[in-house]
């Protein structure tokens, strides 16, 4: 598909502001609304594996954790600066208003990123650091760099990116990868196309003007709420397999189920509206957001019944000792989980 051409002379020159007035442009190009969510989709894999870490190695997994989605989202905008440039959503960022420069944003996002992997392998082990620096790979190179600009699958492939948080987070913790973080990746990859399918339905003209072979632009606006719907279903079954394979308790499975129902129920009305209903892909969009939040939320409060405390955590890197309990007593027994220190 051919890309339009678009002048950057105005996003390589930045208003010379000092540092401390472009300090909210420089938290803005983190991204931090999405940094937030990937944050706590890493802390929930990190609550509820069999072992925690103490509260100092919990605090500088956190700082790493978010420093590395942020420095993602950095390089995600210094490469897109020119459809930024021509699209409404994105058109008031920082490097397409001029405040920060291309230039700048590339060293702040390779230092941000470095520093990022470097805290994790020090908090917490090689692995985990390593999960990292392949995310922040995966999502700066693989789907901005390539995936995004020259296929209609580029949400489906590029969703992987934004899965792995809970991968890093129960490996920082454990310093293994089992099934529990590749059910958690699943639930989060599956539910990545129709979550950001809704978005772009709206600005399919958007995306069309600066190029992007978004599913809407490629396939239309029939064959995506088709496509949403499908995913949508698909969803449900995954979201069960926590409670299925006893790592979660009834509760989680109530919420999976409720929340899942809901997101069908807008998928198909998207998917019957006459012609297009902008109204229908926003309620969906917004939707997603929440169901996303709750459900790992919920899985957080499911496996609150741990039979251990900080007070069994360990130094980063050592063999796990602690178990998770069964489902059923994680389920009957609502203890408040030290969720503010993971």
């Amino acid at each position: 598909m051919k890309i339009t051409a678009i002048s950057l002379s105005r996003v390589q020159s930045p208003t010379r502001f000092g540092s401390a007035t472009r300090m909210p442009d420089f938290v803005a190009l983190m991204k931090p609304r999405i940094m937030l969510l990937s944050v706590f989709t890493a802390l929930v894999g990190m609550a509820i594996a069999p072992r925690l870490l103490d509260p100092l190695h919990t605090l500088l997994a956190f700082i790493g954790i978010a420093a590395g989605a942020g420095a993602a989202g950095i390089l995600n905008m210094w490469y897109d600066a020119d459809i930024d440039a021509v699209m409404t959503r994105t058109a008031r960022r920082p490097i397409p208003r001029g405040t920060i420069s291309q230039a700048e944003a590339l060293v702040f996002g390779l230092v941000l990123a470095c520093t990022a992997v470097a805290v994790l392998a020090v908090a917490t082990n090689f692995k985990a650091a390593a999960l990292l620096a392949f995310t922040i790979f995966f999502y700066a190179v693989v789907y901005t760099i390539w995936l995004k600009r020259h296929t209609a699958q580029n949400i489906v492939i590029g969703g992987a990116a934004g899965a792995l948080p809970p991968v890093i987070g129960w490996t920082a913790a454990t310093g293994e990868i089992s099934i529990e973080p590749i059910v958690l990746f699943l639930i989060i990859f599956m539910w990545t196309p129709p979550h950001f399918w809704a978005l772009s339905l709206n600005r399919a003209d958007e995306y069309g003007r600066a190029g992007i072979p978004m599913l809407p632009v490629v396939a239309g606006k029939a064959a995506t709420t088709q496509q949403i719907f499908v995913y949508s279903v698909l969803l449900v079954p995954v979201s069960i397999l926590p409670w299925a394979l006893g790592f979660a308790g009834t509760f989680y499975a109530a919420v999976a189920l409720i929340c899942g129902t809901i997101f069908i129920a807008l998928a198909q009305r998207l998917r019957r509206s006459l012609g297009f209903d902008r109204q229908a892909a926003r309620r969906l969009f917004v939707f997603s957001i929440a169901y996303l939040f709750l459900l790992f939320a919920a899985l957080l409060a499911d496996s609150s019944g741990r039979s251990f405390s900080f007070s069994d955590a360990q130094p980063a890197g050592q063999p796990v000792q602690a178990q998770m309990p069964p489902a059923s007593q994680a389920a009957d027994s609502f203890l408040v989980v030290n969720s503010s220190e993971v």
